[in-house]
């Protein structure tokens, strides 16, 4: 079983109909898809590639090698120890904004360029790709963006999480990243064209997500299935840790304003309610901040207790 592929440059064509369709089944039923033709030119790709490797071993790669999580492993398997590292990620990751743009990597040729265009396209293809969910669910234009907002003075915030998971000797004893669903709204993410590890949880079995060179892979986050009351569920993914090649992946995601108010569309608790499914919303309404705060603490548990502690806000 494969996570659904989609060729994002016949959506301006005869077959609209179609990949709109594709898109909606990709949201309801997967809550992951690829998108290949997204029109970020390969050329922008490749040069990304370039920069995010070459900083991993310029500016990253020792600090990894010396970090806590390396001598724990080794301490594990000197031991001769049948357990595993918990509440670790095999993961050396640092995030990209707007707001801490003097502490993005600096010794790296050409990094802060490239990756400010990269992140300007991938802004763009994720501002499509909530027009087309809020049509794909019958919600005004724009609904999903200024939703997000939360005010004319607010902004969404788009950040960028720049990972690699290095080649790890004992895999069995470490996860890559542990289980989780995203916080916020679209995540975009450039993964590795070779190195695996990504898997979705799809109907109670873990499944690989393909490496598939220069595809974006889309998924919700649990902003959007609060939005679509249900429709879009944020899905649970993890990394596995592996023994050979150093696993890319940037991941941006497109959230909420810290400020803004999130709940339901009215227009899709109407519908539940004219179905007679789900009488009130499932979800409160709550600030996304308020949502962060218990996030934080609750990334890797259960995602409905989430809910209910931000309620009780």
């Amino acid at each position: 079983m494969a996570i659904p592929v989609i060729d994002f440059s016949k959506l301006s064509g005869e077959e609209r109909a179609k990949i709109m369709a594709q898109i909606a089944n990709g949201c309801e039923e997967w809550g992951f898809f690829q998108l290949v033709n997204h029109g970020i030119s390969e050329e922008l790709l490749e040069k990304v590639k370039r920069v995010a490797s070459e900083c991993y071993k310029l500016e990253r790669e020792e600090g990894f090698r010396n970090s806590a999580k390396v001598k724990m492993l080794n301490e594990l398997v000197e031991k001769k120890s049948s357990d595993r590292l918990e509440n670790v990620d095999w993961e050396d990751v640092f995030l990209l904004s707007d707001d801490n743009e003097n502490e993005w990597p600096s010794k790296t040729a050409q990094f802060k360029e490239t990756m400010k265009e990269y992140r300007t396209e991938l802004k763009k293809l994720a501002e499509k790709l909530m027009e087309i969910m809020a049509e794909n669910l019958g919600l005004p234009k724009g609904y999903i963006k200024k939703a997000f907002r939360g005010g004319e003075e607010e902004n969404a915030f788009f950040g960028t999480k720049v990972s690699h998971y290095p080649p790890c000797p004992n895999p069995e004893k470490v996860i890559g990243l542990r289980a989780h669903t995203d916080a916020g709204g679209v995540i975009l993410l450039f993964q590795d064209d070779k190195v695996g590890g990504l898997q979705i949880l799809k109907d109670g079995e873990w499944i690989d997500v393909q490496p598939l060179p220069n595809s974006i892979v889309i998924n919700t986050g649990d902003q959007i299935e609060v939005l679509s009351n249900g429709r879009y569920k944020s899905v649970w993914h993890r990394v596995l840790a592996m023994p050979d090649g150093n696993r890319r992946s940037i991941a941006s995601f497109y959230n909420p304003s810290l400020k803004a108010t999130i709940y339901p569309a009215a227009e899709l608790v109407e519908k539940a309610v004219d179905k007679e499914v789900n009488q009130e919303s499932a979800y409160p309404k709550f600030v996304f901040g308020d949502y962060m705060s218990v996030y934080v603490q609750q990334k890797f548990l259960p995602k409905q207790p989430r809910f209910q502690a931000v309620k009780a806000l």
